[in-house]
């Protein structure tokens, strides 16, 4: 059974989808978690409560990462210490994406689009790295990534992009931070259905489709994440260090599924 009494998690865009049940995991094996969403309203205090009954304590704390990086990262970090102090987990989730052609995306989608599945991934792990360096914590850093930092789609350039660039800060951050003590990995989902996807999924003939193109011919919800997300930061990966395990029912081990028999 994963053991995560006595620590405590930020989880980064953790009150919906695949961050919330990462959360729950969390929760389950006996972490304090501080919930980070982008305001405070309903269903943000829902998530912050389903997560409580599950065993540890939650808070909610939030910021808009696609802002400013400098100040964005600063802020939700000042609150996260004071709502938590001891945070030795940092799940960092948040993330979006937009589809759109190549050839019609504009500075600004791509510049917000980084600035959240990236620049505040760097930042927000460096000052919890800076802190936990200092206070002498072995920390523990999971990046969720996604199977489009493998497999491209052709409308989604500036979100493959920036989780192919998540992938390459999963080993770098590893080499960097392994000698001081931080562990630092990355989980990549496949297609799972969330809030984000759901409208995509629920297009003529989508679901069917990506199901043949998965060899466990699934399009789960977000809770396929959980465990796998919570054995990563517990001590029993103790020895898995800059690796991005994908949760993706074989779909990025299939080169192309056969075609479909009448």
């Amino acid at each position: 059974m994963i053991d995560l009494k006595g620590r405590t998690a930020l989880v980064t865009g953790g009150t919906m989808g695949v961050g919330h049940a990462i959360a729950k995991s969390l929760s389950e094996g006996g972490a304090n978690v501080l919930l980070h969403g982008l305001v405070d309203d309903v269903a943000a205090r829902e998530a912050v409560d389903s997560v409580k009954k599950l065993g540890g304590d939650c808070q909610l704390v939030t910021a808009d990462l696609a802002g400013p990086t400098e100040s964005a990262v600063g802020e939700l970090f000042e609150a996260a210490m004071s709502a938590g102090g001891d945070i030795d987990i940092l799940v960092s989730n948040a993330g979006t994406y937009r589809e759109s052609d190549f050839l019609e995306i504009d500075y600004s989608t791509f510049e917000r689009t980084m600035r959240l599945n990236v620049a505040s991934h760097f930042f927000l792990i460096q000052k919890f790295s800076q802190h936990w360096v200092e206070q002498g914590t072995d920390g523990r850093v999971l990046l969720t990534g996604s199977i489009n930092g493998r497999l491209a789609e052709q409308t989604h350039a500036a979100y493959d992009t920036s989780k192919g660039a998540v992938e390459a800060m999963v080993r770098t951050l590893c080499v960097s931070l392994a000698p001081r003590g931080i562990r630092v990995n990355g989980m990549a989902p496949g297609l799972v259905r969330t809030p984000l996807t759901a409208e995509a999924l629920d297009g003529a003939g989508v679901t069917e489709w990506m199901k043949l193109h998965t060899p466990n011919q699934l399009v789960p919800g977000p809770e396929v994440c959980g465990p796998m997300a919570a054995f990563l930061v517990s001590d029993l990966a103790s020895h898995i260090h800059g690796q991005m395990v994908l949760v993706d029912g074989g779909m990025s081990a299939w080169q192309q599924p056969d075609p479909p028999t009448a």
